[in-house]
């Protein structure tokens, strides 16, 4: 699989709300804050102006804009660098549109800008998510962990993996 293929990450509608209201609450905080701020106001008054803004400057770096399947390993394009996910040992590749229903987040971000992170739920176990749109999702099982990726053609993302499971 020398040529890289290129899949956009859509965004739900759900995860289009999340994060407006994260947004637009990140950045009420802080202004809020500063109109009421005393005239010297004491250092964690200060850094709760500015922790919402740090927030969402981190979140908005972590945003999923894309994935490309190259090789050996999916990359997640991000903002500023790109995420390698290894193929080595892929078992089984799947488009489940219910994947990630019922999940618990165990860390990670549960919408500004995705679904990213670690996540459980009784239909899939414990898995590493990097999702913009849960009913794109594919699901990938390794031998030691499960991951769940939403390219906007899930269907050509699993014939390809596939394939390559295929091969082995």
């Amino acid at each position: 699989m020398a040529i890289p293929y290129q899949f956009n990450a859509p965004w739900s509608r759900q995860l289009k709300w999340l994060t407006a209201l994260a947004v637009l609450l990140l950045l009420a905080i802080p202004l809020i804050l500063m109109a009421r701020a005393p005239a010297d106001p004491p250092v964690l008054y200060r850094v709760s102006i500015w922790l919402p803004v740090a927030i969402l400057a981190l979140s908005t770096l972590f945003a999923i804009r894309g994935f490309t399947l190259k090789g050996d390993a999916i990359y997640v394009i991000r903002p500023l660098w790109k995420t390698r996910l290894p193929l080595d040992g892929l078992q089984q590749v799947v488009a489940d549109p219910g994947a990630m229903q019922g999940s618990i987040r165990i860390f990670g971000n549960g919408g500004l800008f995705g679904y990213i992170g670690l996540f459980q739920n009784k239909h899939i176990g414990r898995y590493r998510a990097f999702a913009t749109d849960q009913a794109k999702a594919v699901i990938l099982r390794f031998p030691e962990r499960t991951l769940v990726v939403t390219p906007g053609r899930p269907e050509k993302l699993v014939a390809l993996l596939q394939e390559r499971i295929d091969r082995q």
